[in-house]
């Protein structure tokens, strides 16, 4: 039933009559998380408008159409709480909530021309890179319907195996470098087979390639060898995420950056991590890879619950040398180091990390 002016005022008279701890249980992060992404005044302007879309193809302008287009009752706030109990007699328009929220999964939710790889980096170590790699798979994943693995290519031994859940093996990227012929050429081989390499992340919907995690292996990933797993993993993924260690010269991490489709510059938000992330996008744009840093998402993300001195700063400076900087909240869930649990999440960190994506696929 479409939205009738009458209906709106007597629904909105009936939201104003509810009790106040049933209205608060209705309070949705979404639209006040996307303000404070942006700096956004206007509760009805959309968060994704400076997320650096690229306008300048016609196709742009067709997806900007079908977002006008209808799309459906609304579910959420006092507006889906006032269509269920009436039973759809009294049917309000979505909130500036859900037309957010409904136009970010749309985005990120987009079709693209081949597997994307979309590269996580920080030289600074504990900038929390893995966290970031981990959290924007698992929201690709969802609502992607899959199709995504996140990749950790520290050179030494990385901490993305140990933070995700675990399988019934412990095979990590050397195993499948091992096995790599089964993978190449124009063989038999399914997604399935991968499964002795890959960790499942069961509900979240991807894959995790864990690092080398044998103490006693010396040996780094080469940039031939993270070819020969990259081009495996673009034969069945079409979302690689992919974790990058410490060490800027090492060559995996340089293969990285001239694989990368986009680049996500991961930070806390300290002094130190903040310079080792701006340093590094001197070394690429000094490096030549300038177009990978303009088209840049920097997502800056806070560990502590207070408002974190220096954020200003940080976020000024980057955007002006990034596309787009998306600011992560604080959640307890996710400080004690241990296995990542998407569900134990605060719903204003799932809306941040789906900002964080929405951001992302608006560059690919």
């Amino acid at each position: 039933m479409v939205s009738n002016p009458e209906h709106d005022n007597v629904s909105e008279r009936f939201a104003r009559d509810l009790p106040g701890s049933a209205m608060d249980s209705l309070e949705d992060a979404d639209l006040l998380m996307a303000q404070r992404l942006r700096g956004a005044t206007e509760p009805d302007e959309s968060p994704l408008q400076t997320f650096g879309e690229d306008s300048s193809h016609s196709s742009t302008l067709l997806e900007k159409f079908a977002r006008r287009g209808p799309a459906g009752p609304a579910t959420m706030g006092w507006q889906g709480l006032t269509r269920r109990l009436s039973r759809g007699l009294i049917s309000p328009a979505m909130g500036p909530r859900e037309r957010w929220r409904r136009e970010a999964i749309a985005t990120v939710q987009r079709s693209w021309s081949g597997p994307k790889v979309i590269m996580f980096a920080n030289p600074k170590g504990g900038a929390a890179k893995t966290t970031a790699t981990y959290l924007a798979a698992a929201t690709f994943g969802r609502h992607r319907g899959g199709y995504t693995v996140a990749w950790d290519t520290n050179e030494t031994r990385g901490t993305l195996g140990m933070r995700s859940i675990q399988a019934r093996h412990t095979h990590t990227v050397r195993d499948l470098l091992a096995d790599i012929d089964r993978f190449t050429g124009h063989g038999p081989a399914r997604v399935g087979d991968l499964d002795n390499y890959l960790r499942s992340q069961g509900d979240q919907q991807f894959d995790v390639l864990a690092s080398d995690e044998n103490p006693g292996s010396m040996s780094m990933l080469t940039a031939a060898e993270f070819d020969q797993v990259l081009g495996v993993l673009a034969r069945f993924y079409r979302v690689i995420c992919v974790d990058t260690g410490n060490a800027l010269r090492t060559s995996n991490w340089t293969a990285a950056a001239d694989r990368a489709d986009e680049l996500v510059v991961v930070s806390t938000v300290r002094e130190d991590a903040g310079f080792s992330a701006s340093w590094m996008l001197d070394m690429l744009t000094e490096t030549g890879r300038s177009a990978l840093v303009r088209n840049a998402v920097t997502v800056l993300v806070s560990t502590t619950p207070r408002d974190d001195q220096g954020l200003v700063e940080l976020e000024e400076h980057f955007q002006d040398r990034t596309r787009a900087v998306i600011r992560v909240p604080y959640d307890p869930a996710l400080q004690g180091g241990g296995a990542i649990s998407y569900e134990a999440l605060s719903p204003t960190t799932h809306t941040a990390w789906l900002s964080v994506c929405a951001a992302i696929a608006n560059g690919l």
